[in-house]
C-alpha cells in the first residue's frame, strides 16, 4: 500500500505496522522539507502543509509512543547546515514549538500545565501571547555588554555564523547598558516588511535577478548571503522575544524580560500581552487574526508562553519543544472541487482505505488531487458519491479531508458507494471485526501489500538501515522471489550474477549492495528488536527492552518463558515502566509464533547482535537504578518526578519487585510501600530523594 494512502487513515484507526511505515515516510519527507526551508530558503510546500505533516507525525507518536523513531522530526529542529558558513554551537539549544490548531488544543495545553505543576483549578496561570512572526530565527550573543556574534537556528544545536550579515541591520544595538549581565543571548525572528519585500522584488525583477516567493524567503535568503555587502542592501528587521544563555536573570517573568529587552533598545512586538484565562487568550488570538492583513509583516499564528519563569523551569522540555509554550496556528483553507473516483488501497496490516480522487484544485498554494475518506462508516455518514462536489480542508492531516458534500450540486443518477468485500490486491476476503471501524484483508502474508511493507520496515533507517535497499528494490527482489523473509536479505549476495543483469544494475551497484548488507551483520540489540516489527514495539519500547534485558539471549529466553502469564518472567515484563499488559501480550505472542521463532533463529545464525550498552550518566547516583514512586508527592508531581529520574539515567517502574532499588514514598503510600518493606527495598522520602539527586 502506498504511503500516501496510509495518510488517509485517521490516526486512531492506524495499525502498528501502518504506523511504522508512515512514521518512516513522514520522517524522510519532513527532513527533506526542512532542508529546502532552512538550507536553501526555498520551501517546497506551504506552511499549512508542513504543519500538517508535523501534526500527523506527532499525533501518531502520541498514540504509539513506542514507535517513535530515533531520527524523529519531533526531536529535531531545522536541518543540518549547508557549506559556506562556519558553525556556532548554541550554549542552550534553539528549540521549536508544538502546535495548536483549535481552541480545544489551547485548553489542553493549559490543562497539561496545571496537571504537571499540580495546580488547583482556581490558581491563575498567566500566559504571554505574542504574534508568531514568519521569518528566520536568530540568536544574538553579547559578552561584557558588547555584541559578539550571531547565529541562525540551524539544527537547533549548531547554527550558522551570520555575524557579519547581522551587523548590517540598523536595529541591532552593538552595546548593552552597564547593568546588563556579562553573558546575554537574545533570540528573535528576522523578517522583512511587506512593503519592503515588494520593493525588493521590483528591483530584482528590473535587474533580471531571481524574485522571492514571499517575505520569509526574502528575509532568510538575504540574511544567509555569503557576501555581507548584499545583505546590507536588503531591508531586514527583527523582533526579540526569547533568550538562551544568561549569566544572570533579568526578571522572574517572561513579560518582565521582554520589557528589559525593550529598555535596552531591542525591537519587541507591540502586540505582546499577558492573558490570565482561556477567554482572554482566544479574544487576543481573534484580534490579532483580524489585524493580520493590515500588519506590516507576515504572521502565521500566535505563540503562548507561561509567564512565570520558575514554572517554565519546572515544566522543562519534551523532545524538541518546551512544555511551557505552544504556537496557535491560524486556520487552514477550505476549497470546493469534484470527487472523480474512489480508490481502495491496502496497508501492510491489511486495512482497506478509501481514497477520494479529486479534480485538481489549489489549496494554500498547493495543488491537491487526493483526500481522505477514512473508512466505510465515514463514506456512509457523509453520503459521499462519485461525481459529488465536496468541501475539502487541509488541517491536522497530511492530505485534505472531505469535510462535507455540496448536496445541491449532486448530479442526477449518482449511486451510493459499495465498500468492497474482497481485497483489491490479492482477492482474499475482506472482513470487519466487531467493534472496529477498519475493514481488513484476511490474506495475511500472501497479500503483497502486507508482505513487502514488513520487509521494508526491516531495512528502514532506524532498523537495519541498509543502503541500496529502498522501497522499489525491496519490491523488485520480492517479486522476483529472491527474498521472502528477513534472513533472505543477507543471502542476496548468492544472487549477485542475476541482479547484475537487471536494468539499472551493474557490477558496481551490486558490489555496493553486498557491502551495505555485510556492514549490517553487526547490529545493536535495540535496533534488532525494533526491526522485527513486533506489534506495539517501536524504537522507544525496543530500547527499553534492550536496556532491561541487555542481551538477545536474555531477552529471547525471558520472552519464551513469559508465554506463561503466571510466570515470573511475564510479571517482570509488565513491571517495566511503559509496558502494559496488552503490549506484553503482543511481545510474547510474537516470540511464541513458530514462524517468527524461525525468522529470529535464522537471523541469529547470520548476525552478531551486540549487547546493549547503557549511556553513561556522569555523576548521577541513580543511573541504572530502578525507582518506583508511590503515594501523593507534595513537592513535585508524578510527571516531574519521573522526568527527572529518567534524565538522571534511572529506570522508573510501575510496580515493586526484588529488582527495585528505591521506592520513593509520598503521603498515603499504600501497597507498594508495604511490598517494599516486605522485600527489604530501600524506601526514600521525598526529601531523601531530593537530597540524593540534587
Amino acid at each position: 500500500m502506498a504511503i500516501q494512502s496510509l495518510r488517509t487513515i485517521p490516526v486512531d484507526q492506524l495499525t502498528e505496522f501502518d504506523a511504522y511505515a508512515e512514521l518512516k515516510a513522514l520522517t524522510d519527507e519532513i527532513h527533506a522539507h526542512d532542508k529546502a526551508y532552512y538550507q536553501k530558503d526555498e520551501p517546497s510546500i506551504s506552511d499549512a502543509d508542513y504543519d500538517a505533516l508535523r501534526q500527523r507525525n506527532m499525533a501518531i507518536e502520541e498514540k504509539f509512543p513506542h514507535l517513535k523513531r530515533k531520527d524523529s522530526p519531533t526531536d529535531k529542529v531545522g536541518a543540518p547546515l549547508q557549506s559556506g558558513f562556519s558553525k556556532i554551537s548554541h550554549a542552550v539549544p534553539m528549540l521549536s514549538l508544538g502546535n495548536a490548531f483549535v481552541e480545544e488544543d489551547v485548553q489542553d495545553f493549559l490543562d497539561r500545565i496545571r496537571r504537571f505543576l499540580g495546580l488547583s483549578a482556581d490558581e491563575a496561570v498567566e500566559i504571554v501571547a505574542e504574534p508568531k512572526i514568519d521569518g528566520l530565527s536568530i540568536s544574538l550573543r553579547y559578552e561584557n555588554r558588547r555584541f559578539k556574534q550571531a547565529a541562525t537556528r540551524g539544527d537547533g544545536a549548531v547554527g550558522e555564523d551570520v555575524t557579519q550579515n547581522i551587523l548590517t541591520m540598523k536595529e541591532l544595538p552593538l552595546n548593552l547598558p552597564d547593568n546588563a549581565p556579562d553573558v546575554v543571548e537574545i533570540r528573535g525572528e528576522v523578517y522583512m516588511a511587506k512593503d519592503e519585500f515588494a520593493q525588493l522584488n521590483h528591483l530584482q525583477e528590473a535587474a533580471g535577478a531571481k524574485t522571492f516567493a514571499n517575505p520569509r524567503n526574502a528575509a532568510a535568503g538575504s540574511l544567509r548571503q555569503l557576501d555581507p555587502n548584499i545583505t546590507a542592501k536588503r531591508p531586514l528587521r527583527m523582533f526579540a522575544y526569547a533568550w538562551g544563555e544568561m549569566s544572570a536573570s533579568l526578571s522572574n517573568t517572561q513579560m518582565g524580560t521582554i520589557e528589559t529587552f525593550k529598555n535596552w533598545g531591542l525591537p519587541v512586538n507591540p502586540l505582546t500581552k499577558v492573558c490570565t484565562n482561556i477567554n482572554d487568550i482566544m479574544a487576543l488570538y481573534q484580534d490579532i487574526n483580524d489585524q493580520r492583513a493590515e500588519l506590516p509583516y507576515d504572521i502565521d499564528g500566535v505563540v503562548y508562553k507561561v509567564n512565570r519563569l520558575d514554572w517554565q523551569q519546572r515544566l522543562g522540555f519534551v523532545s524538541r519543544s518546551p512544555r511551557w509554550a505552544i504556537a496557535h496556528k491560524f486556520p487552514a483553507e477550505k476549497a470546493q472541487t469534484v470527487l472523480e473516483a474512489i480508490d481502495i488501497q491496502v496497508g501492510r496490516t491489511g486495512v482497506l482505505t478509501p481514497v477520494a480522487r479529486l479534480k485538481p484544485i489549489t489549496v494554500g498554494g498547493v495543488v491537491v488531487s487526493n483526500a481522505t475518506l477514512h473508512n466505510a462508516d465515514e463514506i456512509k455518514r457523509k453520503d459521499v458519491r462519485v461525481g459529488d462536489s465536496v468541501i475539502i480542508q487541509r488541517a491536522g492531516d497530511v492530505i485534505p479531508q472531505v469535510v462535507e458534500v455540496v448536496l445541491e450540486k449532486r448530479p442526477e443518477g449518482t449511486a451510493e458507494f459499495i465498500f468492497p468485500t474482497e481485497c483489491p490486491e490479492c482477492g482474499s476476503h475482506a472482513m470487519r471485526e466487531e467493534g472496529e471501524a477498519a475493514t481488513r484483508c484476511t490474506g495475511g502474508l500472501i497479500c503483497p501489500a502486507q508482505a513487502v511493507e514488513r520487509l521494508k520496515h526491516f531495512v528502514s533507517r532506524n532498523a537495519f538501515d541498509m543502503d541500496g535497499l529502498g522501497a522499489k528494490n525491496i519490491e523488485r527482489f520480492w517479486q522476483e522471489g529472491l527474498i521472502k523473509t528477513p534472513g533472505d536479505i543477507f543471502r542476496l549476495g548468492d544472487h549477485a550474477e542475476t541482479i547484475a543483469k537487471w536494468d539499472g544494475w551493474k557490477e558496481k551497484s551490486v558490489s555496493n549492495l553486498k557491502k551495505s548488507i555485510d556492514e549490517r551483520r553487526t547490529i545493536g540489540l535495540d535496533r534488532f528488536i525494533y526491526a522485527l516489527g513486533i506489534r506495539q514495539v517501536g524504537q522507544a519500547t525496543a530500547r527499553t527492552l534492550a536496556k532491561n534485558y541487555l542481551s538477545f539471549d536474555n531477552w529471547y529466553q525471558a520472552m519464551t518463558k513469559a508465554c506463561d502469564p503466571q510466570s515470573s518472567e511475564f510479571s517482570d515484563l509488565i513491571d517495566i515502566d511503559g509496558i502494559g499488559h496488552s503490549m506484553a501480550q503482543d511481545i510474547v505472542e510474537f516470540v511464541h509464533e513458530p514462524h517468527n521463532r524461525d525468522v529470529m533463529e535464522d537471523l541469529k545464525a547470520q548476525l552478531q547482535i551486540e549487547d546493549f550498552a547503557a549511556p553513561k550518566t556522569d555523576g548521577s547516583p541513580v543511573a541504572g537504578k530502578t525507582v518506583v514512586f508511590t503515594g501523593t508527592l507534595v513537592t513535585m508531581t508524578r510527571s516531574e518526578a519521573k522526568a527527572k529520574a529518567e534524565s538522571l539515567g534511572a529506570k522508573v517502574s510501575g510496580s515493586v519487585s526484588k529488582k527495585t532499588d528505591y521506592v520513593v514514598a509520598g503521603e498515603s503510600a499504600g501497597s507498594k510501600l508495604k511490598k517494599a518493606e516486605e522485600l527489604g527495598v530501600q524506601v526514600l522520602s521525598e526529601e531523601d530523594w531530593h537530597n540524593l539527586t540534587k
